[in-house]
């Protein structure tokens, strides 16, 4: 009997020995024509669904392929697939390169227009993860596209995301000074860079920008709430450094005084270790539009990288801006309190070149932001990240608002305040990345830690009303009398600062600590079922004032986020569905009762956003076409709001509901086409039952701030690949947004912004060595409008051009 059983053991034995001796493996690079590395190139095996994507030295790696005779298939963003036969033998490691047709440049190229390609990324969801692999929806825009469109203004690059508009630009205000965007249905400002808070209240640079991406839906669960995020979030992902010598030179210049230098430089630090440092820096110059207005700053932005071995990696980056503008005013026309007696554009007849400021009145937004990277291989499963980062913003300067008073006329009060503002942040997260199997499921595996601490402190003065103007003239009587005037009264400092001087300012210095814990696991039943399950633990620890310590308070949330992922085609095409929530902590605000009788100082529950989404994307046509399509539905609850005596209150519910469209295409050879197309509805689903006439929680009316309900936005281009117009191209694009009710309430009544179609042309010229780019901007030049509450009238048309040396 022993003997049997012995037999039978060695016998499994030798079975497994030899079934594990009948598998094999592949290995190889792949290359540029010219003998560089090629990233991100999909090597598949045909009929077996087995793929991987080269690293960043061209290199991949198969394991566990049974032996046999195969064909090995590289296939790339938009360029004809290479195919080679080889024979796997047991335990034996085959060696397979290829090299494709392009050079590294016109590799670079082919890529401009693929934004929602199938790429690994790990910056939307914390770990490695391909577009199809992500149930949740994101879209992005590459720094080829800001050259290629000659951008000099981080916003404008945003115009080629589908389902984003931007309500108004950067006031330099303290706190929120940043550009406001409209995502779907909800603000949104940018508050990410490279996945960590990035905060700022005034304009960010592109100069250092790689990608933008913006992450569609509330991404609480990963990202925390330190900025508002319930439609989604914006996130910069900067240059990085690489290990040869490399750059460019570029100026730009353009209409309305536009001058730009800037400069990116790479360079290898040693001969025998990989260090690398690369500097972007920009100086930039701009007038407005408008009679008055301007704009200068100065951005330089260092990054390091360190490869000790290929186990551990370290990067630093570092952000300097110095920035000094005159801000036009934003122009509320109504007081939120009685009828509004202008309806539309035509009835309010605003003076688009009255700027209704002078550049006697600035605001300075200096800001640093530092950043810092270990990246630690414990194992084969296993990678360590640890990161910091440090900023520094300030507000310094003149903010105004134009704001109509309670007289039902033509006139307009002017309010003024003068801006102290700093704040300092600093972030730490520790986060480990797993992808291991457990029986047959493979899982990859986030576990994070963060601490988030903010300390904002103000010393800003109180507000006066300097000035009564009417939207067609900005000189009209200093004071209550409306007495029109032969002399314009210039605003200057002077005039400001002596109204200021009687108003009684305010001080603060707050600090918020945010202890964070989270998980995020993606698992694969098969090749092509994946569900994802998240969650977040977030503590918040607020001191609210150095004096008042019965105003501190502190909150735990818990965050969830599910996503399922279906793939009937592998690498092809894929059906998800997720669940994703948001949260914001809200400070306390005294309260008071229905007499203005205080009730002391109320702490308010988390204000949170819950979505529903589904969807396809696709990858076809030998990765030649790329598409998302997806439906959501996002209820938020518990929102904090004013009413119009000033008194805080929370309740009530906002949902959001619409689809978006998002594709990016190469049908043939130097062809490229990003498009969207976008539909949200936003409305107030349950009110304030004992404030039936509240400007904020009107059921069945938009809270305001939602933006354009319908959107849409193009962006193709030619360039010729051989003959006398090599290298010289066209593009041709531009963006439609719906009619826009700014202001929708029963109290003052409703104000539209009219719909508008912006038309913009391109012509390049792009070699490995030159490129030159002219862009022309509105052709039409369409009068329109952007607004949250308020009228900002926009460009007229305008030209810019860009000339860049490349080395």
């Amino acid at each position: 009997m022993i003997k049997t059983i012995t037999n039978c053991i060695l016998l499994l034995v030798f079975s497994a020995s030899l079934s594990f001796a009948q598998t094999g493996g592949i290995s190889g690079s792949v290359k540029t024509s010219d003998g560089k590395p090629a990233e991100l190139v999909t090597v598949s095996i045909k009929g077996t669904g087995k793929t991987a994507l080269t690293d960043k030295k061209g290199a991949y790696q198969l394991k566990n392929i049974k032996i046999g005779r195969y064909t090995l298939i590289a296939t790339f963003i938009g360029l004809v697939k290479q195919e080679q036969a080889i024979e796997v033998k047991s335990d034996e490691t085959v060696s397979a390169d290829f090299v494709l047709n392009e050079n590294s440049d016109q590799l670079k190229e082919v890529i401009i227009s693929s934004r929602n390609t199938n790429k690994v990324t790990a910056a939307v969801a914390k770990m490695p993860l391909k577009n199809l692999e992500n149930p949740q929806v994101y879209s992005s825009v590459s720094s080829e596209i800001l050259k290629q469109q000659a951008i000099s203004n981080y916003d404008d690059a945003l115009r080629n995301i589908p389902g984003i508009s931007r309500t108004w630009e950067s006031t330099g205000r303290g706190g929120d000074g940043a550009s406001y965007f409209a995502l779907r249905g909800f603000e949104a400002q940018p508050s990410l860079i490279n996945g960590l808070p990035g905060l700022t209240s005034g304009n960010l640079d592109p100069a250092n920008v790689e990608e933008i991406q913006v992450m569609k839906g509330p991404s609480g669960t990963l990202f925390g709430a330190s900025f508002y995020g319930y439609g989604g979030i914006i996130n910069t992902i900067t240059k990085k450094p690489y290990y040869d010598f490399g750059g460019e030179i570029a100026y730009n210049f353009g209409s309305f005084g536009l001058n730009r230098v800037a400069a990116d430089v790479n360079m290898p630090l040693s001969k025998t270790e990989k260090i690398a440092l690369r500097v972007n820096t920009a100086y930039h110059t701009e007038n407005s539009f408008q009679d008055a207005g301007f704009k200068k700053s100065f951005y330089v932005a260092p990054s390091l990288a360190y490869e000790v071995n290929d186990r551990l990696s370290f990067q630093v980056m570092t952000e300097i801006l110095q920035e000094e503008r005159a801000v036009a005013p934003v122009f509320f026309n109504t007081n939120r309190d009685a009828p509004l007696i202008f309806k539309n554009i035509k009835e309010l007849n605003l003076n688009r070149n009255l700027s209704f400021i002078s550049n006697d009145l600035t605001m300075k937004n200096p800001r640093y932001n530092l950043q810092g990277q270990m990246l630690y291989k414990l194992s084969d499963q296993w990678t360590s990240q640890t990161v910091i980062s440090r900023g520094n913003v300030k507000s310094d300067g003149y903010y105004t608002y134009i704001w109509d008073d309670a007289v039902r006329d033509n006139y307009f009060d002017q309010w003024f305040n003068k801006e102290n503002q700093t704040t300092n942040s600093t972030d730490i997260q520790q986060n480990f990345n797993g992808d291991f199997k457990i029986g047959n499921l493979r899982n990859r595996v986030l576990v994070g830690l963060d601490y988030f601490s903010r300390n904002v402190i103000s010393n800003r003065s109180g507000w006066a009303a300097i000035r009564k103007i009417s939207p067609q003239q900005s000189e009209t009587y200093v004071g209550s009398e409306l007495e029109s005037i032969d002399e314009p009264i210039y605003l200057s400092q002077q005039l400001v600062d002596n109204a200021l001087a009687g108003q009684t300012g305010s001080r603060s210095n707050i600090k918020n600590s945010i202890y964070s814990a989270y998980v995020s696991d993606v698992i694969n039943f098969t090749p092509s079922l994946s569900a994802m399950a998240s969650l977040r633990m977030d503590y918040l620890d607020s001191k609210a004032g150095l004096t008042k310590s019965d105003e501190d308070y502190n909150q735990l949330v818990f965050s969830p986020k599910f996503g399922l992922v279906y793939q009937p085609l592998l690498d092809k095409v894929s059906v998800f569905a997720n669940y994703m929530n948001a949260f914001f902590n809200v400070p306390p605000y005294e309260t008071f009762d229905n007499n203005n009788v205080s009730q002391g100082v109320r702490a308010f529950k988390p204000e949170r956003a819950n979505q529903w989404e589904a969807g396809v994307k696709t990858s076809l046509f030998s990765d030649k076409l790329f598409a998302t399509v997806s439906v959501y539905d996002i209820r938020v609850e518990n929102r904090v709001y004013f009413t119009q005596t000033g008194n805080a209150i929370q309740g009530g519910k906002t949902g959001s509901k619409g689809f978006d469209l998002d594709l990016s295409a190469n049908p043939f050879a130097g062809f490229n086409i990003i498009a969207g197309v976008s539909h949200s509805r936003i409305k107030v689903l349950e009110g304030n039952s004992s404030l039936p006439d509240d400007f904020y929680n009107q059921v069945g009316r938009a809270p305001g701030g939602q933006g354009p309900q319908n959107l849409a936005n193009l962006w193709a281009t030619y360039k010729f690949e051989s003959g006398k117009l090599k290298d010289f191209g066209i593009g041709l694009g531009g963006n439609y947004a719906g009619v826009y009710k700014v202001i929708d309430n029963s109290v003052t009544g409703v104000f539209e912004l009219p719909s508008y179609t912006l038309l913009n042309a391109s012509l390049f010229y792009n070699s490995n060595k030159y490129r030159f780019t002219f862009n022309m901007n509105n052709l039409t030049n369409e009068d329109y409008y952007i607004g949250y509450w308020s009228v900002n009238p926009q460009k007229p048309r305008n030209f810019a051009a860009s000339f860049a040396y490349k080395f």
